[in-house]
């Protein structure tokens, strides 16, 4: 299988190491920093320069570009791809991507294919890009039409060989809205609160809370700007959420609100093992079905 790989970035660049070791695979890459193009092809993670002349003989291609970036670059090549062939993008946010690109892709006798793998670190770039990002983490695809059995299950054991360890389909919308919370609200509280004066302090008053809380703040702000900018609507809904249950904390240390502010503690602590107690539970689903999978492939074998 040839595959493409379009921008290699951290996501990018991950991607192609991670198909560099996927049997019977050959991988082409492109970087608009020719160095970084070519410091892939010396290290081995890359057979060569994706040109847009190779762009019809490849089976799959990943594009890990910033979402307007995405759609310029794949719709001044519509007539490039091979009839045919899957095009999955890597943006964080899917319903503009989605809802351009999705149709489009139909129209020149291509598919595209709307992704997002729940993996990074907070570092970025192609030399921090390793093969083993994407181990047991989830890769989301967010399709507008609805994949046939045959096109889902083949991209899904695509990915999977790339390590990722559960797939969920979304729609565009329903993801933007839920990525508006589990990870673009997470960035903006970690910048905001490093940002008070105590932090500047902070050494040897802190252990892993500071630490996690802070973790993201060392972001980039050229593609998480864009981000926030093309999720709008729905990252301020939930900063303006945050604001309010904040504000409730706050009132009940001003009034000295000993109950309520224990009533507050608590709720947040409940919630929490909730959802660790869910987590654990898909995970054991998770689990169980690829036991049957398995199962059921020996027998036929």
């Amino acid at each position: 299988m040839k595959i493409g790989i379009v921008g290699l970035g951290l996501i990018g660049g991950s991607m192609a190491k991670a198909s560099g070791h996927v049997e019977g695979s050959e991988v082409y890459g492109w970087d608009i920093d020719m160095s970084v193009t070519g410091k892939a092809i010396d290290e081995g993670v890359i057979s060569g320069i994706l040109e847009d002349s190779l762009l019809e003989t490849m089976d799959l291609v990943i594009i890990a570009l910033y979402p307007k970036d995405t759609i310029e670059y794949v719709t001044r090549r519509g007539d490039l791809f091979r009839k045919g062939g899957l095009v999955v993008d890597c943006g964080g946010i899917k319903e503009l991507v989605c809802d351009t690109l999705e149709p489009f892709a139909k129209e020149k006798g291509f598919r595209f294919l709307g992704g997002h793998p729940m993996a990074g670190i907070e570092y970025s770039g192609f030399d921090h890009s390793k093969w083993t990002l994407f181990k047991n983490a989830s890769m989301i695809l967010t399709p507008i039409e609805k994949l046939k059995d045959s096109e889902l299950e083949w991209v899904s054991d695509f990915f999977r060989s790339l390590g990722f360890g559960a797939i969920k389909v979304s729609t565009p919308s329903a993801h933007d809205r839920i990525i508006a919370y589990s990870s673009q609200l997470a960035h903006v509280v970690s910048s905001a609160f490093v940002k008070s004066p105590s932090a500047l302090e902070h050494k040897g008053f802190s252990a892993g809370s500071f630490r996690d809380l802070t973790r993201v703040a060392r972001l980039n702000e050229h593609m998480w700007t864009e981000l926030f900018l093309e999720n709008k609507d729905n990252l301020l809904h939930e900063i303006d959420s945050m604001i309010g249950r904040l504000v409730e904390y706050r009132d009940a240390l001003e009034s000295e609100d000993k109950v309520m502010l224990k009533s507050l503690l608590k709720e947040g602590r409940e919630r929490k093992e909730l959802l660790d107690a869910r987590q654990q539970a898909t995970v054991h689903q998770e689990q169980a079905t690829v036991n049957q999978e398995q199962a059921t492939a020996n027998q036929e074998k």
